[in-house]
């Protein structure tokens, strides 16, 4: 007898949807957030936040196309673009902090990679958003991977 009040048990595969849907989730908030940072706030961006939306734009679509049907594949294409903007993220981060000289830093004078436009609770800025996006987007991948393996 089946009891119809009983909840039932998640299997595997959608758990791994649910994997893909929250790196769909970040990706989605990143790139709105920076829009709105930019379009709406006017914070005009400086390179090094233009090559970290290059990186996080398309993972909107390639989580959106990955979803529906669920494809293993995503993780080869999706882990790339994640870790190369990440790698953007920290770089830029380096650079607001003071770690990187002003000889290495690819910024222009009108949108200057090392100015802090804006600080939330005082010590969230926009690089380490863009960092924390990019790094839970890469640890969904990893568990969504070790889960896919058989």
């Amino acid at each position: 007898m089946i009891d119809i009040m009983e909840k039932p048990t998640p299997t595997p595969l959608n758990a791994e949807w649910m994997l893909i849907f929250a790196c769909w989730l970040l990706a989605t908030a990143g790139t709105l957030g920076s829009l709105f940072f930019s379009e709406v706030m006017g914070l005009k961006p400086c390179v090094l936040c233009w090559y970290q939306r290059i990186f996080m734009y398309p993972l909107v679509v390639v989580f959106l196309v990955g979803l529906f049907p669920l494809e293993r594949s995503v993780f080869r294409y999706a882990l790339p673009i994640a870790l190369i903007g990440w790698g953007f993220a920290v770089y830029h981060y380096l650079v607001y902090s003071g770690y990187i000289p002003e000889s290495l830093q690819p910024c222009s004078t009108d949108a200057s990679c090392a100015d802090i436009d804006l600080e939330l609770l005082g010590f969230i800025t926009i690089p380490m958003m863009s960092i924390l996006s990019y790094t839970a987007i890469i640890v969904l991948l990893l568990l969504f991977r070790k889960r896919m393996l058989p």
